[in-house]
């Protein structure tokens, strides 16, 4: 059973990711389309935020409770986890997770309302989060260690600098490309 059960978690997390990348972008797009003239906002916001419906309420909402629900049943099915302090790790990260969620959230209900107020570099910088997560997360998993996964993470850091390094440059050749 507990590896059925492992699987469906990995699964489900999958789609949580995939869903959690997704939406971010289409923040970004929803973002950026208020930048356009009348007729081009009116129209791309209305499929950006029928997009993010969909996205947000078929697959990444419910992909996220799937994966913890399965994730709980791993720890009810194998407590020992529970006493690793590898998992401790993991859980503060979960917890992470689930709050960059909410926020998304909270990000869906502004682009419904019609009320977002953050520009498309902000969203850009915001998708790093859950990879940091991610990575982390994974690290974790992989390494088994409540320490040695720093290395890990400290590699992430790295990365995350030489990612908004490179969505600064980008900025800037897409501005110089549009003047």
């Amino acid at each position: 059973m507990y590896l059925y059960l492992k699987a469906l978690h990995i699964i489900f997390v999958v789609c949580w990711f995939a869903g959690l990348f997704y939406i971010v972008r289409l923040f970004v797009y929803y973002a950026e389309a208020q930048q356009k003239t009348a007729l081009e906002k009116e129209i791309l916001s209305k499929q950006y935020q029928i997009m993010t419906h969909r996205l947000w309420f078929i697959i990444t909402y419910p992909a996220a409770v799937l994966a913890t629900i399965f994730g709980v049943w791993m720890l009810i099915e194998n407590p020992a986890l529970l006493k690793m302090p590898w998992m401790h790790v993991k859980l503060l990260f979960i917890v992470l997770l689930w709050l960059y969620h909410l926020k998304c959230h909270q990000f869906v209900k502004q682009i419904k309302a019609d009320t977002l107020k953050k520009n498309g570099s902000f969203f850009r910088i915001w998708n790093e989060g859950a990879t940091m997560i991610l990575f982390s997360v994974v690290f974790l998993v992989v390494l088994k260690s409540a320490i040695n996964w720093i290395f890990g993470v400290a590699g992430i850091f790295v990365l995350a600098i030489l990612l908004t390094l490179g969505i600064k440059y980008y900025k800037k050749v897409r501005e110089r490309k549009q003047s």
